[in-house]
């Protein structure tokens, strides 16, 4: 029994897995290993259970038969779907191999598992994560939810069809957040769906009681009436049935109707999106943005160019590819400024490192880790990484010194992001305003001047980049780095480069951050002679335009 419990501690320690499992691809396909060796951790203990052995050989093969083809492809956790059911079944494995295994043996083995450092199954939190991550992603690219139940994402098939239960368990997961909308959407999927299931996955009961609140919280209140009066006829001696059916025809009552009328003239349903995270016009625009429907002006694209950037002397033997993508305020692409063996290495540096994103309180201007609920960095594990951890990294912090021409000295350590499901940013500005007197006090290196934000995967949908002021979308595009300034040469915030992060549609996003700060660039950004004054190319010190001229330094 020693032998087995070092055996499983060491399996454990491998498999170790940090932060929130739903907030990371990286640890979702971490996640993948524990869950294909789960039949051996499973065999190690029937060694020692020869009077359970045949039940529990029964559930390995069960589990084994319905997870083998999500096991072929380690990307299998990309898309949405797939990595929510992985992230149930899981949920759900623990609390049933606990049950199996609940004898002497069994409750050393359990003990084992669960004291030991790492506890690698997901919790019912993760799984609250990934039903919330779905919602998101609904909502931002308007996936209907039968497609979506389906396995469809514009009309890409990603994933076989959900169960009613898995509809189920979405709308529950809805329903503790009072999010009544998504509630009565997927409630009303898992009804449908159980007509057609034999044997059904969900009791009707169970989904009509949250399903008859909802419809009351959302104003159906005489849909709300039939649906509790279907679940008391199909379960007489629920416990609030009865009393409810009472208090929605006082309800009504109260709202005039007669009582004659209660069950009849039942109006459409009426289920409206609230409001919620920030105000409603910029999230429309949010949004239309993640879907590339706001349309660009053929006017101002056609004055964009792309150049050499070459104006020092090393980069006239290799200079840098730039795109510009908009001017005043000027926003460019830096095209192949990282290798894919640079951000392989960067990776495995950070994976190590990952934790749930900070994000900087206003007040103490201190970075704290905040909740998924609350939030503005949904479903993003973030790591920081110092020049002295590899030379990988230094000689990218060199790099950035000839691509943006500013002193990387006092500039922020580069943070690795990897976004999860849903995973996304809502909209904000990287600089501090003028009434968050505190923030990036403890750095001591003023605001943030400029932002680079390297792209090292490209998602197969979603993922952007969008300034909601600006009304631009970004794409993610391997190896490339997007380019901007937060502050005018005044020093004062540009209130125009307030951007977001849209939600990860399907694929992995990985991406780097680099916050350079104002101290240092007095003489590489100077003030303008009029406040007017701005860049119209990236280290602009009043050269000519690069558009027509060789991209020299004039100094």
């Amino acid at each position: 029994m020693r032998i087995i419990y070092w055996s499983i501690i060491g399996f454990i320690y491998i498999l170790q897995v940090n932060g929130d499992l739903f907030t990371s691809i990286a640890d979702l396909q971490r996640l993948l290993v524990v869950e294909k060796n789960i039949p051996e951790l499973i065999n190690s203990y029937i060694a020692t259970e020869n009077d359970r052995l045949a039940e529990l050989k029964n559930f390995v093969v069960k589990y084994k038969d319905n997870n083998d083809d999500l096991h072929k492809n380690m990307n299998v956790v990309t898309n949405p779907i797939n990595a929510f059911r992985m992230i149930k079944r899981l949920t759900n494995a623990w609390k049933e191999l606990e049950e199996k295994m609940r004898n002497d043996h069994a409750e050393e083995f359990i003990n084992n598992v669960t004291n030991s450092d790492m506890n690698v199954f997901p919790k019912d939190e993760d799984l609250a994560g990934a039903a919330i991550g779905i919602l998101r992603l609904q909502d931002t690219y308007r996936l209907d939810t039968h497609e979506l139940a389906n396995g469809y994402v514009r009309e890409n098939k990603i994933s076989r069809p959900l169960s009613a239960h898995d509809c189920f368990e979405i709308g529950r997961m809805a329903y503790n957040v009072e999010d009544y909308y998504h509630t009565l959407l997927w409630m009303g999927e898992a009804l449908e769906r159980i007509k057609k299931e034999d044997p059904a996955t969900a009791a009707e009961s169970d989904i009509l009681e949250y399903y008859a609140f909802a419809l009351y919280k959302q104003d159906n209140v005489k849909r709300a009436l039939l649906a509790t009066e279907r679940l008391n006829e199909i379960h007489p001696t629920h416990s609030r049935a009865k009393g409810n059916i009472k208090w929605y025809e006082d309800q009504l009552a109260a709202e005039g109707v007669k009582r004659s009328e209660f069950r009849k003239k039942v109006p459409p349903l009426s289920n409206i999106r609230p409001v919620d995270n920030f105000e409603s016009t910029e999230r429309s625009v949010y949004e239309a943005l993640c879907r590339k429907e706001i349309p660009v002006s053929i006017k101002e694209t056609s004055k964009l160019y792309c150049y050499y950037k070459m104006d020092r002397p090393y980069l006239r033997y290799a200079p840098f590819k730039i795109e510009i993508l908009r001017f005043n305020p000027l926003a460019v692409l830096f095209k192949s400024v990282i290798s894919d063996k640079e951000v392989e290495t960067i990776q495995s540096l950070a994976k190590p490192k990952l934790a749930r994103a900070t994000v900087q309180n206003s007040e103490t201007g201190q970075l704290e880790t905040a909740s998924y609920r609350i939030s503005k960095k949904e479903f993003i594990l973030s790591a920081w990484l110092k020049a002295t951890e590899d030379e990988v990294v230094e000689r990218v912090n060199r790099r950035l010194e000839l691509m943006t021409n500013l002193e990387m000295e006092t500039a922020e350590e580069l943070q690795i992001a990897n976004y999860g499901i849903g995973g996304h940013y809502d909209p904000h500005f990287d600089f501090a305003r003028k009434e968050e007197t505190k923030a990036f006090s403890d750095l001591g290196t003023g605001n943030r001047i400029a932002t680079v934000l390297f792209y090292m995967t490209q998602p197969e949908m979603g993922g952007g980049t969008v300034f909601t002021e600006l009304k631009t979308t970004v794409m993610p595009s391997k190896n490339d780095a997007l380019f901007w300034y937060n502050l005018y040469r005044s020093g004062e915030g540009d209130m125009r480069t307030r951007h977001a992060a849209c939600p990860v549609l399907l694929g992995v996003k990985w991406v780097s951050n680099k916050w350079i700060h104002e101290a240092g660039q007095e003489f590489r950004r100077p003030c303008g002679l009029k406040l007017s004054t701005y860049e119209r190319y990236v280290g602009d010190l009043g050269g000519p335009e690069p558009r027509y001229n060789l991209n020299l330094s004039p100094y």
